[in-house]
């Protein structure tokens, strides 16, 4: 066989690979036509509906008026004062927004100073164990998000269980005050959210080489070297994903803020809701919405790219 028609069955088989995948490339589009649809009309539809109606006029029991109109979006920021029409910052929203965003990093936080041990402690057990230990973790999920709510209320009420302990020990005299404030939001969070960071640890953790940290103790690392420079970069994927998938919910929580904060202590999730309801504005409670939506998305690319530098400086 000539060169000639070496070439030229070279380029016929190039062709044919070509055309396979450009039929796989169709397929494959085809087979998840439908799941785009779903994603389309499911997510992005009622953002882009939220997106609409805040720029639209309030109506007078509720509902939109079919008048374009920015004074939702002035109002999420801004406020004219009722005397002398002067604009003043919209204090109340900028204090929930801060309180959110502040309750939701220290839930995660806590998360984290929990999850971790935890999510350790499981990987290093006995194969066999470990789905024992998985499945007490998941048996929260099997309970109402209201119920585990209201038992977090039983531990640290007045009269729950910590304060009678604490008493019954003579540790304290009076009850400590611990419902409705802003750490009882953060605890209960921690407790609904704790699973969701402890799995994606678990899941990176597991797939550790511990090889790597006996060799950083043979070369006489302490404890805590190995920790930083070995552990932490190398379950960092968990670490992101715990962060975000305990981070995002906790932004727009509301039924443990309403329950433990005592509707005293709003956060976001509560003051849309607020909008929607008795406040019968839903041009602003759509623009609040779209602003959490923001504030999620800011945080992210804040928080993974802080992560990434971290990690490229410890490398």
């Amino acid at each position: 066989m000539n060169k000639p028609e070496v070439n030229t069955m070279l380029v016929h088989e190039s062709a044919l690979e070509a055309s396979i995948e450009k039929a796989k490339t169709r397929r494959n589009i085809f087979l998840s036509t439908p799941a785009l649809i779903v994603l389309v009309l499911a997510a992005s539809g009622p953002l882009l509906i939220m997106l609409f109606y805040s720029f639209l006029t309030p109506g007078d029991y509720g509902g939109v008026v079919w008048k374009g109109s920015i004074e939702a979006w002035f109002k999420v920021f801004m406020r004219r004062d009722i005397f002398e029409g002067t604009l003043l910052p919209a204090d109340a929203h900028l204090s929930i927004f801060w309180r959110s965003v502040k309750l939701s990093g220290l839930t995660t936080i806590l998360c984290l100073i929990f999850g971790f041990p935890t999510a350790y402690f499981i990987a290093t057990r006995p194969k066999r164990q470990r789905n024992i230990w998985l499945f007490i973790v998941t048996v929260p999920f099997w309970t109402n998000l209201l119920i585990r709510t209201f038992a977090i209320m039983e531990l640290i009420r007045n009269n729950g269980t910590i304060n009678k302990s604490l008493q019954a020990l003579g540790i304290i005299d009076e009850p400590i005050q611990m419902m409705y404030t802003d750490m009882a939001i953060a605890i209960g969070m921690t407790y609904v959210y704790l699973p969701l960071m402890i799995l994606p640890l678990y899941a990176s953790i597991e797939r550790l080489d511990f090889n790597l940290l006996e060799a950083a103790y043979d070369l006489y690392a302490t404890r805590m070297r190995v920790l930083r420079k070995v552990i932490i970069p190398l379950v960092k994927p968990g670490l992101v994903a715990g962060s975000i998938l305990v981070f995002v919910p906790s932004l727009g929580a509301y039924v443990t803020p309403r329950v433990l904060g005592g509707g005293m202590h709003l956060m976001l999730g509560n003051l849309i809701e607020l909008q929607f309801g008795q406040g019968k504005n839903w041009p602003l409670g759509a623009a609040l919405s779209i602003t959490l939506l923001a504030i999620v998305m800011g945080s992210m690319m804040l928080y993974v790219r802080s992560v990434n530098q971290r990690a490229n400086n410890d490398e």
